[in-house]
């Protein structure tokens, strides 16, 4: 398993006393990300599925718009960790040379330099209403079947999970990541170099709700967004803006949708 590693600890006892063990860490590690010659990020993430991740990340940076925008991803090993280097079509390449320029600095809030905050909160596209709303046994059956699609973190209880479900909640892909936005990003790009559309099914992730989570599920064209932990106030205004149906603090036996 590339994104773990076996740690030696010493195990200290409340009722006194330490024992030896072994575990799995998982791997949290640099990955430069370089688009058309450009250095464009550094990303703090688990590095499996890095392809599926520069996809999924390129989609939600709005630097494409669908899979044959890449025309393609080098994935390289080194010292320090991970470099992907993306080429996009031609057409596009004016439009990531002007992302970069706006990129003058990199932040964990999800700003990433934005200059500003019209820029910051950019309208989203918005989702085409769903059918039917979605049934509620679906969440639960995803949530039940959730942790078979979660190996990484079996072995070592500190990554997030992200999977792709079906209308009726069988579950069709499942990537994860130290990162909940990383974990998200490689769910995407898995479901866009499939060619696997969204259509009335929904994303279940394990993390909590916020903005960017939104967002990427808008620009992904993913109808409805669950999480096991609670929704931020921007993120359920962002949900509403997009037509994303929000469903957070789902649990075994019940969950929260905005009113």
């Amino acid at each position: 398993m590339t994104g773990s590693r076996t740690q030696r600890f010493a195990e200290h006892l409340a009722a006194g006393g330490a024992r030896r063990l072994e575990r799995e860490v998982a791997v949290e590690e640099p990955c430069a990300v370089e688009l058309n010659g450009l250095g464009y990020a550094v990303m703090m993430l688990t590095p499996e599925h890095l392809v599926d991740f520069a996809y999924g990340f390129c989609l939600s940076e709005r630097l494409i718009d669908e899979a044959g925008d890449i025309v393609s991803v080098d994935e390289h090993r080194t010292e320090q960790g991970s470099l992907l280097r993306i080429a996009t079509r031609l057409a596009l390449r004016e439009r990531v040379a002007e992302r970069v320029r706006h990129r003058i600095s990199d932040s964990s809030c999800g700003l990433c330099g934005i200059e500003n905050l019209e820029q910051a909160l950019r309208p989203l596209p918005r989702i085409i209403a769903r059918r039917r709303p979605l049934d509620p046994p679906a969440i639960f059956h995803a949530l039940s079947a959730m942790r078979a699609y979660q190996p990484l973190n079996r072995a070592t209880g500190t990554v997030h999970g992200a999977v792709a479900c079906s209308e009726d909640g069988a579950i069709l892909i499942g990537r994860e990541d130290v990162g909940r936005h990383n974990a998200f990003d490689k769910l995407i790009g898995a479901m866009l170099r499939a060619g696997q559309s969204w259509g009335e099914g929904f994303a279940l992730l394990s993390s909590r709700c916020s903005y960017e989570l939104v967002e990427k599920a808008a620009l992904a064209g993913c109808p409805t967004l669950v999480t096991v932990s609670a929704a931020t106030t921007l993120a359920i205004a962002r949900a509403r803006e997009a037509g994303v149906e929000l469903i957070a603090l789902a649990r075994p036996d019940s969950y929260l949708a905005p009113t």
